[in-house]
């Protein structure tokens, strides 16, 4: 039986930075997690899962710099059921306005045998101890249970009853590997608030896997038997195939409220630029097809659907394109602008630049301003991003590149590096191409040999004169990182992405071994 519900408002839990992140290749530092949370914040998101903050002193020092400088948002930490966990993670959100513990529990027999090598007693009153002990640091307190989907239901209610009676005011029932189909899924529900009737007095969460391209059905289904709180990532980056993608469930629920009744409360307008950030900090491209965000979302080829838009833009749309922010792509400032405008320009779209930062971006904007014979909105994006990596650089940073070629002879590259310890190394190197030949001298300037995973290179905007962005993945002794890029240059931006990849990977191996114990898959 569904739940009686006061309101229709669902919760949106943003996952972007813990199990966004878990991608593979992805490896955000503490600054570009800020940029992204804070992004987060403006598009209106009610918690923001911050980050595991056991995992690593990087995603403790990440998790603990948003909960100190992002307002508005619960911020949540995750924590497996150990008392350390726990603690940790208290202490990286203690000082947000408004800090959860989220903590959780494989209760799924496969995962109870194999994973935890325990038993069903024991997993119950690690749940009940854990949510106790996040109970006596903070008010707000998840509890999750892994793999609930195929958990035995029976089971699984009677450690959610526990989590209840110890002090957790949202419970969430993920499909983890993503095998359920939204019939299944809320089904569960429907079986769980007959098992559990504590459940109709806390909020209930869905959090789904898009292994079988499911997620965001799922999760409707969850919302339409009850549930009022969805865990969802920009892009739907994650696990595997990913998670329920944010703007896909947003959007759904807005456009369809005449039939769910349910909605949220995001900024729509700002769904579209929040998209574009995590594409470009993370290097996961958005394909050209994804809906809502993908660039042919809002596009007609067929001649008859071009016919029906010209005349009425419903006749093929079934939502507007402006409403989640893609009618940015104006022009904002030329190359007489000086540097009032462009940080009132920067002001007006949310970003805020001062100071040093302030400077460095009005000199590189000029001088795309000066190959440019339009300067837009999603040209500044970019650019402020692509100095935020440098200002935040913690590893290594193009200097200087030259690179010469002819029909004679294939081309040679330089390259001038400097280490975040202010050292230069310099690096040549004949290749195949410019772009080639630029790789391998940077891997002679560090004596790094990177294997290149995945290369792409697309265009922020439209015209021959648009900046070039690039991405970048690499791969050094089973250890991969990305990094991004974006000039008038297309060699300019490929070498600043492999530099930034390069960099990524290198404090990856640096860094301590993560957790011990069963791995950070879930929930």
């Amino acid at each position: 039986m569904t739940p009686q519900r006061d309101d229709d408002r669902v919760l949106i839990f943003d996952t972007t930075l813990r199990d966004g992140e878990q991608s593979p290749g992805i490896s955000l530092n503490a600054q570009e997690k800020l940029e992204i949370a804070q992004q987060l914040a403006r598009l209106g998101v009610d918690i923001i899962e911050a980050g595991f903050p056991v995992s690593s002193p990087g995603d403790f020092e990440a998790v603990q710099t948003i909960a100190r400088h992002v307002q508005g948002p619960v911020i949540a930490g995750l924590a497996r059921t150990a008392a350390g966990d726990i603690q940790t993670a208290f202490e990286a959100v203690r000082d947000a306005a408004r800090p959860r513990i989220h903590t959780f529990i494989a209760t799924s027999d496969i995962h109870i045998e194999h994973k935890l090598r325990t038993t069903r007693a024991d997993v119950v009153a690690q749940a009940r101890a854990a949510v106790s002990h996040a109970r006596e640091l903070v008010e707000d307190v998840e509890f999750s249970t892994e793999d609930g989907f195929r958990s035995d239901r029976a089971f699984q209610a009677e450690v959610i009853a526990a989590a209840i009676e110890a002090g957790a005011s949202t419970i969430n029932i993920p499909d983890t590997v993503g095998y359920a189909t939204p019939e299944e899924y809320a089904g569960m529900f429907v079986t769980l608030y007959e098992l559990v009737p504590a459940l109709r007095d806390v909020v209930v969460s869905v959090h789904c896997h898009d292994d079988l391209g499911l997620a965001v059905a799922n999760s409707v289904a969850g919302l339409a038997v009850g549930a009022r709180q969805v865990e969802c990532a920009i892009n739907g980056i994650g696990e595997r195939a990913g998670n329920t993608s944010l703007e896909e469930v947003v959007m759904l629920l807005a456009t369809r409220r005449d039939r769910l009744g349910l909605s949220t409360g995001i900024v729509t307008r700002e769904i579209a630029r929040t998209s574009r950030l995590v594409s470009r900090l993370t290097g996961y491209a958005v394909p050209p097809n994804k809906a809502i965000v993908g660039r042919n979302a809002f596009a007609h080829e067929a001649g008859i659907h071009q016919d029906g838009v010209l005349k009425e833009r419903s006749t093929y749309e079934i939502m507007d394109a402006t409403t989640i922010g893609l009618d940015s792509n104006s022009l904002v400032l030329g190359k007489h602008s000086g540097r009032h405008a462009l940080a009132q320009a920067l002001a007006d779209m949310g970003i805020e630049v001062s100071g040093q930062a302030l400077n460095v971006a009005f000199k590189r904007f000029k001088e795309i301003a000066d190959k440019k014979k339009q300067v837009t909105a999603l040209d500044l994006e970019a650019l402020v991003a692509d100095e935020v990596r440098d200002a935040d650089a913690d590893g290594l940073t193009l200097v200087a590149f030259h690179v010469e070629s002819s029909s004679e002879r294939p081309p040679h590259a330089r390259v001038t590096l400097r280490t975040s310890a202010g050292e230069e190394l310099q690096g040549s190197f004949t290749g195949d191409g410019p772009i080639d030949a630029i790789f391998h001298a940077i891997n002679a300037a560090t004596g790094v040999d990177a294997a290149l995973v995945e290369f792409r290179i697309g265009a922020v905007t439209a015209g021959q004169d648009a900046l070039g962005e690039t991405s970048v993945v690499l791969e050094v002794g089973g250890v991969s990182g990305a990094g991004q890029g974006v000039s008038t240059d297309i060699i300019e931006a490929a070498a600043r992405a492999y530099v930034r990849a390069l960099s990524t990977v290198m404090r990856r191996r640096a860094e301590p071994t993560p957790i011990e114990a069963q791995p950070a898959v879930l929930p």
